[in-house]
């Protein structure tokens, strides 16, 4: 399988929607869901008004993965 296309931006988390899914906005305005993988759903989930990095597709840009 080939490489994957992702963007990996700083984005701020701004309202839960549920235990693992949150409304984030980038620097620009944009506003998308963000999710947190799977995966990393062990580890400490940041909180609202957090600063994370999340990855995006160029395809998609209304839903983004959590960097943990």
């Amino acid at each position: 399988m080939g490489d994957r296309e992702t963007i990996l931006l700083d984005a701020q988390l701004e309202t839960v929607i549920d235990s693992h899914a949150f409304r984030a906005v980038l620097g620009n305005g944009h506003r998308f869901t963000a999710y947190v993988a799977v995966k990393d759903r062990e580890k400490d989930i940041p909180d609202t008004g957090s600063v994370v990095k999340v990855e995006m597709s160029p395809y998609n840009m209304n839903v983004g993965r959590i960097v943990i």
